[in-house]
């Protein structure tokens, strides 16, 4: 029973009842079971005709049945298989995840970075927003237990030009050492993965702070430095081949930029400035329609859209002869050439390189080189990265880039919000280590030298059924208020496929009222026509008549690794971080 307080002289009781197995659960337990009791066999075959785990032995049976032994305490556990109550644990437990735990790594890491979607970290030093947060080491720390593997930094000369600091130029973000950032990335980079990490450096220095940069690069990563052969590669390396090193990434320098007056970078991303991800949770994310009509709104000074790659073209610069110990160590060039964004496309069949994009120039170009970009794409590398006017550290629809083959979609991974959980959702496929194969049909190029185009929709190649049963798990993690202050919270599912244009939807469910453990048991159809795309959105909300939904609860998964059956799914929080015990059941099924 939990009892609210309306005023003074009233309160409200609420029975809080156990959470019952779903109508469903026990159809099925009848099904697999003998006088209310599930063997190792029944067991086997549920796991192996219902949940489509085609290898599962009684050996697997059997631990599940163990992981099962820590509630012996509450009269469920039998020596010869499970009751309904042990069976419903299982299904709502930690040990019946949505993507298979053991999988690891597992696709085929031998072919080039360029057919790897890359998990890419923007500003990757920034504490919070762009503009005047402080630059650590310890957002760089968070990112790589994370699985980042491209990190960025910003190289200025101190104030007494005889040091090199990160920090984002030009504004009133407090500066980190440069030698810090490095310690750090050496000491976290292979934590979560061992797979390369990819630093960008954004170079703003003198040729003696160059000289000085190389040295400290050099001692502070050793063996783990990766030093092409020659001064530019003809195919990338594989992250197999490159595992535990450490790749630097940036334009070959030419000139010293002097720093504008801090004055001039605040007013013009003034005149742009977006508001904090829609307070709560995050905007909805964008479809490219929207994202090139938002654009073209607003009149955005060309001084916040610059990148490491056009910074020479309205600056004042000092031209000298790069460091030749700093050039060495350039793995992977970036920088575009003096025939504009169509050469820049055409790409080099003796070289590759790396091309950056802001989110809007790739919005704009895709709509009439989109084929041009993904040819482009299968040798080359393409970055993407944030608008300048994001000063508040959000972030943009980041499947606009992965559409169209870009490796590095660049996102300010402190920026939270609904399109960083589109991100966490991509990386959680194949283990987690910061490489996801890019489909096969972007690599494919045809007779006619013709590629896939994202403008074109396809016919449907997947269906996914989704079954929201119930979930469970707030009264736990949360106070017995947090929601409303008078009454058990109002539950609403939000589910849906963020993908190309044509499979993106998003759908609800009723809401539950007063209840703890809501139970919607509803059913959702989603046509795929690029289901290696397409990532599976949940969400959870409580209504609230008089003010905004409050959140209850996200997560993001990929749905090209999902496993079918009943599955338990743990939520997170707006953060991305996995709430203690809040979790959904659910059941997958693809036709």
């Amino acid at each position: 029973m939990t009892t609210y307080r309306v005023c003074l002289c009233f309160r409200r009781k609420f029975r809080l009842g156990s959470t019952e197995p779903p109508a469903d659960i026990k159809t099925i337990f009848e099904r697999y079971s003998e006088n209310g009791i599930m063997s190792i066999d029944h067991l086997r075959r549920f796991l192996v005709e219902y949940q489509g785990e085609a290898n599962a032995t009684a050996e697997n049976a059997q631990a599940v049945l163990d992981s099962l032994r820590e509630f012996k305490h509450l009269n469920i556990f039998q020596r010869k298989g499970l009751n309904l109550e042990a069976f419903f644990r299982y299904l709502f437990g930690e040990n019946n995840p949505p993507l298979a735990p053991s999988l690891g790594a597992h696709q085929d890491m031998n072919a080039p970075l360029s057919h790897y979607y890359i998990y890419t970290g923007h500003n990757s030093y920034l504490t919070g927003n762009q503009l005047s947060s402080d630059c650590s080491d310890v957002p760089i720390i968070k990112a790589l237990k994370r699985g980042v593997r491209v990190i960025e930094l910003d190289i200025w000369p101190n104030s007494t030009k005889d040091n090199v600091n990160v920090l984002h130029g030009r504004t009133l973000t407090t500066p980190v050492e440069l030698i810090k950032c490095l310690k750090s990335i050496k000491e976290h980079a292979f934590s979560a993965s061992p797979y390369p990490v990819i630093i960008t450096l954004e170079d703003h220095l003198t040729q003696d702070l160059q000289a000085k940069v190389a040295e400290m690069v050099a001692q502070t990563f050793g063996e783990m430095l990766f030093y092409p052969k020659t001064d530019y590669l003809e195919e990338f390396p594989s992250p197999a081949a490159m595992k535990k090193r450490i790749i630097i990434s940036t334009k070959p320098p030419k000139e010293y930029l002097e720093s504008k007056s801090f004055k001039d970078k605040e007013d013009s991303a003034q005149k742009g400035k977006v508001s904090t991800d829609d307070e709560a949770w995050g905007k909805e994310v964008p479809d490219l329609k929207d994202a090139v009509e938002a654009d073209d709104k607003n009149d955005h000074d060309q001084s916040e859209h610059q990148d490491e790659d056009d910074l020479d073209d309205d600056e004042h610069k000092l031209s000298q002869n790069p460091a030749p110990e700093y050039k060495r160590l350039i793995a992977i060039s970036a920088g575009k050439p003096k025939g504009g964004l169509k050469e820049a496309l055409r790409g080099d069949p003796d070289k590759v390189k790396r091309l950056s994009l802001s989110e809007q120039e790739l919005e704009k170009v895709s709509l009439t080189q989109a084929t041009d970009i993904v040819r482009f794409t299968q040798k080359n590398l393409l970055r993407v990265y944030p608008k300048g006017i994001r000063v508040d550290s959000s972030n943009y629809n980041p499947l606009i880039g992965w559409m169209h083959g870009a490796q590095m979609v660049a996102f300010n991974m402190q920026g939270y919000g609904r399109s960083l959980w589109l991100m966490h959702g991509m990386f959680r496929a194949n283990g987690g280590c910061g490489y996801v194969k890019k489909p096969d049909f972007l690599m494919k190029t045809g007779p006619g030298n013709e590629v896939f185009d994202p403008r074109q929709t396809s016919h449907v190649k997947k269906t996914l059924k989704v079954k929201v049963f119930m979930g469970d798990g707030w009264r736990l993690d949360f106070h017995h208020t947090h929601f409303d202050t008078y009454s058990p919270p109002d539950f609403y599912a939000r589910v849906g496929i963020a993908g190309v244009p044509a499979d993106s939807v998003m759908k609800k469910t009723k809401a539950i009222e007063d209840n703890w453990a809501p139970v919607w048991n509803e059913e959702f159809i989603f046509p795929l026509t690029v289901p290696e795309l397409a990532l599976l959105r949940i969400e959870v909300h409580e209504y609230d008549m008089s003010e905004k939904d409050d959140f209850g609860g996200q997560t993001c998964l990929p749905v090209s690794e999902l496993r079918s059956g009943i599955r338990a799914i743990p939520l997170c929080d707006r953060k991305g971080e996995k709430l203690k015990n809040v979790k959904l059941l659910m059941r997958f099924e693809f036709t």
